[in-house]
């Protein structure tokens, strides 16, 4: 929030990424994010393939695992060591949230460099309150723009 001439202008919070690659939290910012809602966080990878192997299969794995490789599935409930299904309610997936979601404005700013996953790089904009908003995006970077019409 800022004064200006006087009077108080509110500001909205909007988590944005800045880079090539595209919006994503990092496994540590998800594992996070999903503690402050109240739920758990399990990530799993897949090792086998119906088209190849005749089965899905995925097998949880560790954070760190989860960080070091892009194909990591993150689930709210713990499917085992092993399955062979991600059930659709289970299954969690960042790029669903609301951009000005209080509680992903607070894992950003937290954890700083450290909530963007591999190929993400977020920051948090503020804009004036009032101002009706779109995020524009080219190639995974992101800006803020105001709303206007266009035919």
């Amino acid at each position: 929030m800022f004064v200006e001439s006087g009077s108080e202008v509110i500001m909205t919070k909007i988590v944005v990424n800045r880079c090539y690659g595209g919006f994503g939290l990092s496994p540590m910012a998800q594992k996070m994010y999903l503690k402050l809602i109240g739920k758990d966080c399990y990530f799993y990878k897949q090792t086998k393939y119906e088209h190849r192997d005749e089965i899905e299969e995925y097998v949880r794995t560790s954070m760190k695992e989860a960080t070091e490789n892009s194909f990591v599935y993150t689930v709210t409930k713990d499917l085992g060591e092993r399955t062979n299904k991600l059930p659709n309610d289970d299954f969690w997936y960042d790029g669903n949230l609301e951009r000005t979601d209080p509680i992903l404005i607070q894992v950003v700013e937290k954890l700083g460099k450290k909530a963007s996953d591999r190929l993400a790089e977020l920051e948090v904009v503020e804009i004036p309150d009032d101002v009706e908003w779109e995020i524009d995006e080219y190639d995974g970077i992101e800006s803020i723009h105001e709303k206007h019409r266009s035919w």
